[in-house]
């Protein structure tokens, strides 16, 4: 049996980490068996989709790097074979149309409630509709079987069963003649041969619904996993209150994919005490039986840490490639400067994330009109002159411009003058970065460039004259 599973968001909003995560189990279940990954767009609230909300979860996919075999498929170009299914179980007798009004509909509500019931449909237009004509507004409801049990055995849960009287007749297709999710979603199961569902535990109620009228349509059911809900830090349902909840505010906010996809698929699943996988790894070793039952819970500061993680161990040139929208975002000219590969190298462990790299990197390309506040009035007093000075003319002499050379100028400085590296490194990097915290002294002097180093000095040094004056 070749497996199929499919990921089938409803366009209503972005790409949530819940869905991420559940398109990523359903992505490597099938990648694991060498199987096919469906895209389903389950477009059915017609008042609630909309395209901004498709092109999300297209960017999300895309950029998670979840390829999809097939799709996406969108339901609502499917309407004409929902409704042929539905005209097909209407004649079989598996449905019946129903003519009670609104105003019954929630005069029965009310009454069961009453009672201590549980609100459901009562079968009255199933057992005689006589009175209305054929054409009367109406919708069709799914003759749910009135005797036994639904079981299926949930790949994540176990042994499932729920009591066919538990169910009532689920509506198949509205008055306006539109098919609704639960039936839709059948079809397209069945159409697209899919054989393993992973879905959020959300869906448990709709499973035994839907498997009934698969058995109704004689079609094959396929397996079920359900997958827990995401938790907060603080045990609540993850929200917006917690932060960043859609996949792209993730890239917004700096992370790479393959932090958060790592950090997603640990996110349930286990394997031994690793906390790392790559995605060849992931593929290989995920199973639905390592998935956990119990809810888990995010934590944005483990986030950080696989995310610092991969800065450092992913190749600099690929980083680069992510770094880049957030040196656009942040107007940065980088034209006159290092590469963006070696500004990986150079501030990936001082940085969790490439936004906060951007937000750190400006005075590497770009020139400064002012220090530092705090940094200048600690650094750049009359006192480190003499340090400047001497180690510009150091630098200055440098005829072969690199990190080695760069810090023996700086050591020589500080033996000329008998005083410790501090005494000529810190006002150093405040006069060259304009502020008091860079990478290595030696590598960030190198990286801005000699013409570039000598002019901040030149500046620092015309600050401090200036400060002697007042």
């Amino acid at each position: 049996m070749k497996i199929k599973t499919r990921f089938a968001p409803s366009p209503t909003g972005y790409l949530h980490v819940g869905g991420a995560r559940t398109a990523l189990y359903s992505w490597l279940f099938a990648r694991n068996h060498g199987g096919e990954f469906v895209l389903r767009i389950e477009d059915t609230d017609l008042e609630r989709s909309t395209q901004q909300a498709i092109d999300a979860i297209m960017d999300g996919m895309n950029w998670l790097s979840l390829d999809w075999d097939e799709g996406p498929y969108y339901q609502t170009k499917r309407f004409d074979r929902y409704n042929s299914v539905i005209d097909g179980m209407l004649e079989a007798g598996t449905a019946y149309k129903c003519y009670c009004s609104k105003e019954r509909l929630e005069q029965l509500r009310e009454e069961q409630m009453a009672k201590g019931e549980k609100p459901r449909y009562d079968g009255r237009c199933r057992h005689d509709c006589s009175e209305h004509a054929a054409d009367e507004p109406h919708v069709v409801r799914f003759a749910n079987p009135q005797e036994g049990a639904v079981v299926f055995d949930d790949q994540i849960r176990g042994p499932i069963e729920i009591s066919n009287l538990e169910l009532d007749d689920l509506i198949i297709r509205r008055t306006d003649g539109s098919p609704t999710y639960n039936f839709c979603v059948v079809v397209d199961d069945w159409d697209m041969e899919i054989t393993h569902v992973i879905r959020g535990e959300d869906h448990i109620n709709n499973t035994p619904r839907q498997i009934n009228i698969l058995k109704a349509l004689g079609a094959p059911v396929p397996l079920y996993a359900h997958v827990s809900m995401i938790n907060g830090d603080d045990g609540k349902k993850l929200s917006k209150r917690h932060g960043a909840v859609s996949v792209m505010q993730y890239r917004d906010d700096g992370y790479l994919p393959e932090a958060l996809l790592n950090y997603l698929v640990r996110l349930g699943w286990s394997h031994g005490d690793r906390e790392i996988f790559t995605r060849e790894e992931m593929i290989a070793l995920f199973t639905l039986g390592a998935v956990s039952k119990s809810a888990s819970a995010f934590n944005t500061d483990k986030l950080q840490w696989l995310n610092h993680h991969y800065i450092n161990t992913l190749p600099p040139e690929y980083v680069a490639t992510h770094l880049r929208w957030h040196i656009e975002h942040e107007n940065i000219d980088t034209r006159h400067g290092p590469q963006l590969s070696e500004l990986v190298t150079l501030l990936g462990e001082r940085c969790k994330t490439l936004k906060e790299m951007a937000a750190n990197c400006r005075y590497f390309y770009e020139d400064f009109a002012s220090f530092d506040a705090d940094a200048a009035k600690k650094h750049l007093r009359p006192v480190a002159r003499q340090p400047l000075e001497l180690v510009r003319d150091k630098l200055l002499a440098i005829h072969e411009w690199n990190a080695q050379n760069i810090h023996d100028a700086i050591q020589e400085t500080a033996d000329a003058l008998g005083v410790g590296m501090g005494k000529v490194g810190m006002p150093l990097r405040v006069a060259i970065t304009g502020a008091g915290q860079s990478p290595a002294l030696d590598v960030t002097v190198h990286a801005i460039g000699k013409a570039r180093s000598i002019a901040r000095i030149e500046q620092a040094l015309a600050f401090i004259a200036q400060r002697e004056q007042q």
